[in-house]
């Protein structure tokens, strides 16, 4: 029985722990680019887009896997676009209440969130063919890896742009190159960092 429980336990975890390294959204299969390189300015909002995409995966995995098997096959990606909808409206509502500022910040990629790749990947291929817990665990696993992403994307990017992280001056500002919150500098910041994590992967 005890063997039963760590070998359940395990299976979970490693679930989790996939969508963190070796199925990365970001450094390793390449998803949700939009969002990445417009809203890693900072650290602050390349966290504040990835833990919102994060909730919007989990719960909108965690239904359509629960509806799966009533969803004609006709109108099975509607379906599963009215869902992550529904979720983004919500929260697009909690974060213009309780962090307007954020909000302000992050602007239309919140809508956006609607359309993006990784949530209707997750959906497609895997909520939908699994258990609300798998699919629970999966959109965590993916969520994490993408948050963790975003905020180091944001996090160098701002460092090395403006001298600051999460807000934080640290008073090198004036030194600073500014290409590196700009286009040019997120393109620079992503390819390398994604050079970095696969090297470390084949490790």
């Amino acid at each position: 029985m005890a063997n039963r429980v760590t070998t359940f336990l395990k299976d979970k975890l490693l679930l989790t722990w996939r969508g963190v390294i070796k199925e990365n959204p970001t450094f390793v299969l390449v998803l949700g680019m939009c969002p990445t390189l417009g809203t890693t300015t900072s650290a602050e909002n390349g966290f504040g887009m990835g833990v919102a995409t994060m909730a919007v995966l989990i719960m909108s995995n965690i239904v359509i896997s629960l509806i799966k098997n009533v969803i004609p096959d006709k109108v099975r990606i509607p379906a599963f676009i009215v869902v992550i909808a529904s979720f983004v409206t919500v929260i697009q509502m909690l974060m213009q209440a309780f962090v307007p500022s954020l909000y302000a910040s992050l602007g239309v990629f919140i809508p956006l969130i609607v359309v993006n790749c990784i949530i209707l990947g997750r959906a497609e291929a895997f909520a939908s063919k699994n258990n609300a817990l798998d699919s629970a665990l999966d959109g965590v696993g993916i969520g994490l890896g993408f948050t963790l992403s975003l905020t180091v994307i944001g996090a160098v990017r701002e460092v090395l742009g403006s001298g600051a992280i999460f807000g934080y001056d640290l008073g090198c500002g004036d030194y600073m190159p500014l290409v590196f919150v700009l286009a040019p500098g997120g393109f620079l910041v992503l390819g390398f960092l994604m050079v970095l994590f696969n090297k470390f992967l084949k490790k």
